[in-house]
């Protein structure tokens, strides 16, 4: 047995031998020059920042591109994480915003307390509905749309994947949509003037100028500010096409505190003069409702603005809302 161990080896050992001789007769061991190091260890350098800017990449794509999973109500309401879609009617919804109508219809159920000429018969009820058909879905809507339209470069770097600068709508569409959203609302506010019996048609008036402001604000030359908010998301865009926002001209971190400040100090100054005005209860009830706001500030806007967006909006928001109600109900005529 030992015997035939020894054979088996000396055959396997003579095998290796007569290949090395024939494939490299004159093998010699050469070692790595300094230089030959050098380069090594510049490829290997070179291979793990390769990898270290890829992982960075990686992790940054879900904020710029949502998970072909991400949230179909949130693609319907038009925030951020929302589901790409490719039904057209579905992009068109998301590009007028409806996270954003629920102010302005909020603002004419103000308006009917404020004027105290509402009561709750069917034609006041009807009237109402189609005034915050205009405010919300045609006139919010218009404007929603027109901005993303001009904002559409800027996107493009802060938000790639929103409809427009990814392509999901084409550029006759969206002008379609404007004009659509732009007449039926105008349209819709001479319904109004018509339906209440007004010799001047202010309604419509007052919807011409608010959509000529909402043009200004979104087109150049002048591109005005309107929701301080929205614009740390935007820092990076706006910085490159050269808009000077508040948080681009002052820095983000001045540019939270004017913006809390000038919510909390506008709400302030109304309490103030409800108070003045003999209506303690109506001032101590805005105050009540500014104190929520304020814990929400601290723990979500100030913390991170672009990280708590929505959850800041949404759980600040209902109580600025009612705060516009409570003050609806003290100036009643």
């Amino acid at each position: 047995m030992a015997t035939m161990a020894s054979s088996l080896l000396n055959t396997v050992s003579s095998s290796i031998r007569l290949s090395n001789s024939s494939s490299n007769p004159r093998r010699t061991l050469s070692l790595p020059t300094p230089i030959s190091l050098s380069r090594s260890r510049k490829r290997i350098t070179t291979i793990r920042a390769t990898e270290t800017d890829a992982n960075e990449v990686k992790a940054k794509a879900p904020e710029k591109a949502p998970a072909a999973s991400g949230s179909g109500f949130n693609q319907i309401l038009g925030i951020k994480g929302a589901k790409q879609e490719t039904d057209i009617w579905k992009i068109r919804v998301q590009l007028t915003k409806p996270v954003t109508w629920p102010p302005l219809i909020w603002g004419v159920v103000c308006g009917a307390a404020a004027s105290g000429n509402f009561h709750w018969t069917v034609e006041d009820v009807a009237k109402s509905i189609v005034c915050m058909m205009m405010s919300g879905p045609f006139l919010t809507g218009y404007t929603q749309t027109i901005n993303d339209w001009y904002d559409r470069d800027i996107d493009a770097i802060n938000e790639p994947y929103r409809p427009i600068p990814s392509g999901a709508i084409s550029e006759n569409e969206v002008i379609t949509q404007i004009w659509v959203l732009l007449l039926g609302g105008l349209g819709t506010a001479g319904i109004l003037d018509v339906w209440a019996g007004h010799n001047f048609p202010s309604i419509f008036y007052l919807a011409l100028g608010g959509s000529l402001l909402s043009y200004i604000y979104s087109a150049p030359p002048l591109k005005l500010g309107i929701a301080i908010v929205n614009d740390f998301k935007s820092v990076e865009g706006d910085r490159k096409m050269g808009l000077q926002s508040l948080p681009v001209a002052f820095g983000e971190e001045t540019a939270k505190w004017i913006c809390v400040g000038a919510i909390d100090i506008t709400q302030l100054s109304v309490a103030g003069y409800l108070l003045g005005a003999g209506k303690p209860y109506y001032a101590l009830a805005l105050l009540g409702l500014i104190v929520p706001q304020v814990f929400f500030q601290f723990k979500y806007f100030l913390k991170d603005p672009v990280k708590y967006d929505v959850k800041y909006q949404a759980s600040a928001q209902p109580f600025l809302i009612l705060g516009l109600l409570v003050t609806a109900l003290a100036t009643n005529h």
